[in-house]
């Protein structure tokens, strides 16, 4: 396995020198970097540069969300997630081209982000148009030398399987989500990450508990605490040769920095074991 690192939006900081500390204090030295801040304006690339450099942080990969995207409900995300709206498609593509920019300036070569609800129906006219969609940012990125992860727990890992091979872009991989598969009721994260491993680019480090009723959202809890079976989870990482990044996410919770401390210190212990 390769490096161990955090996601910035976890962290809420509200400047790249703010961020630098907070990674430096959950223990890692790297870190996803959310884009969006760049590509809007609001922080500049020399800024990070200077604030990353300053605190020993290196930007592994890079995420990006896409304008209208409503996590009220699984309902309201079905509706807005990813590149699905119509309304927003033009601007989300002029964002991703930005990203694409930016990641090449920033010597990134991986980002990632919510496709929006893949259907698992290959003839869904829906479908075909998510995938013409895709198909065009991953053009885009790769002509900036950028590979995509996409997130996973929005469809199965059988419908997003289905849907890299008919993309057909060796650019385009998965971001592996564990928990965002108990999350959405997608399914179990072993199985899913042993379906997915060939495709699998980077995994973020994060745990969940299902929901209790139908059509409900699980609940994102601190690592180690949740459904998630570390060892077993590790254990294919192993078999498959997977030597990609992990990115510990924490997106609930007012105590992020020791909740991805925790995790720090548990995949540290697993990888030990599991390299033995």
């Amino acid at each position: 396995m390769n490096r161990l690192g955090a996601c910035s939006w976890s962290l809420r900081a509200e400047s790249p020198a703010a961020l630098a500390r907070l990674v430096n204090d959950v223990g890692v030295s790297c870190v996803q970097l959310g884009l969006d801040p760049l590509v809007r304006g609001v922080w500049r690339v020399e800024d990070v540069r200077a604030a990353f450099d300053a605190h020993g942080v290196e930007v592994a990969s890079g995420m990006i969300g896409m304008q209208g995207e409503d996590y009220t409900s699984l309902a309201t995300i079905r509706e807005t997630g990813g590149v699905r709206p119509d309304r927003h498609w033009r601007a989300n593509r002029e964002a991703a081209a930005r990203a694409a920019r930016l990641a090449r300036e920033l010597g990134l070569e991986l980002v990632t982000f919510h496709a929006g609800f893949l259907p698992h129906d290959a003839g869904d006219p829906e479908r075909v148009k998510l995938v013409e969609r895709l198909r065009e940012l991953a053009d885009l990125f790769a002509a900036e030398g950028v590979r995509l992860g996409l997130e996973t727990g929005q469809e199965t890992a059988a419908t997003l399987a289905g849907v890299l091979a008919e993309l057909d872009r060796a650019n385009v991989g998965v971001n592996f989500d564990p928990a965002n598969m108990i999350l959405y009721g997608m399914g179990d994260p072993v199985e899913a990450l042993r379906t997915l491993a060939p495709r699998v680019f980077q995994v973020h480090v994060k745990d969940a508990v299902a929901a209790t009723a139908p059509g409900a959202w699980g609940a994102e809890v601190p690592v180690g605490t949740g459904e998630v079976d570390w060892p077993a989870f590790f254990g294919v990482l192993v078999e498959a040769g997977l030597s990609c990044d992990l990115m510990i996410e924490r997106e609930a919770g007012d105590a992020r920095v020791a909740d991805m401390r925790t995790a720090r210190e548990l995949v540290l212990g697993l990888r030990g074991e599991v390299l033995r």
